[in-house]
């Protein structure tokens, strides 16, 4: 029976899939679909240009992205991960996945569930930004991983007088439940309960927890990809489409780059194609092994 409720679920997914691109989204603001493109924002004047970027998942699709991006910009990166050897090139952004090595480029050893190692990041000093972009199945990283950490994180943020955050959760999170397509809501009432159990957690340690006092942002991404970044970042009032990772971690270097970032203290939810399109890249490749 299980086997057959996933059957249809998966069948519904495709049946969301577009069969093309909307190239509306590149050159209209708005569409009667309820969504509205995201203002390109760039550095205001006087803004520190030389910045240091933290990034905790940095090993996982996301937040590989991030941490190439940011060196792409001139940006060094401090990036904590269990396995420093699983840092790679991102394939959307570079299309091909291979060791990542940068002059400013530093990924400490350690668990963002262990404060100690949180503050070995910090440590480094001069930390302007942060970009967390935790994930991995919850059967190996544990039911409130994404809570503990970021609990760490935000407790050496606040000791080192570090205020910007961008936090990347999911579509259906928080009250953007009805965001997401039906056939996602089941696998959150479901299958992904308990991850999602620890996503709302690890948001509201910022709504109404700790990290209310930080300039944050909380991503909430539609169907992920590892396709190239397409440029076309939707902020979504309706129901969400599909987005490249490489296009959410752009989104995220915005939040704690820009000085006039104008979604600070929100949740927007983004994609790239929006209205009635989703799009969830299933391959063993988009999911990855999402680290610490």
């Amino acid at each position: 029976m299980r086997s057959f409720i996933f059957g249809l679920l998966l069948t519904g997914a495709a049946a969301w899939a577009p069969s093309s691109f909307v190239p509306s989204l590149r050159t209209s603001p708005s569409s009667s679909a309820g969504l509205a493109r995201a203002p390109r924002v760039h550095r205001a004047a006087g803004v520190q240009l030389d910045m240091k970027v933290a990034v905790f998942g940095a090993t996982g699709l996301t937040g590989a992205e991030a941490t190439w991006q940011a060196l792409q910009r001139g940006e060094s990166v401090v990036a904590l991960a269990r396995d420093p050897s699983k840092m790679k090139k991102p394939e959307g952004s570079c299309g091909t996945v291979e060791p990542l090595s940068d002059p400013n480029l530093k990924v400490l050893e350690g668990s963002v569930t262990v404060q100690a190692d949180v503050d070995k990041v910090f440590a480094e000093g001069d930390i302007t930004g942060v970009i967390v972009a935790l994930g991995g199945k919850t059967a190996d990283v544990g039911e409130t991983m994404l809570t503990d950490g970021t609990t760490n994180i935000i407790n050496a943020m606040k000791a080192n007088n570090v205020k910007r955050v961008a936090v990347v959760t999911s579509i259906g999170a928080g009250d953007s439940e009805n965001q997401a397509p039906f056939f996602f809501k089941v696998l959150m009432w479901t299958a992904m309960k308990k991850i999602f159990t620890d996503k709302n957690n690890q948001e509201g340690l910022f709504f109404s927890g700790p990290g209310k006092d930080l300039e944050f942002t909380i991503v909430r991404p539609g169907g992920l990809n590892v396709e190239p970044p397409t440029g076309v970042i939707n902020v979504i009032e309706g129901e969400a489409g599909s987005i490249p990772r490489a296009d959410v971690a752009d989104f995220c270097l915005g939040a704690v780059l820009d000085g006039d970032f104008p979604y600070i203290g929100k949740a927007p939810c983004i994609s790239s194609l929006g209205g009635t399109s989703w799009t969830k890249d299933r391959s063993a490749a988009a999911r990855g092994a999402m680290a610490e």
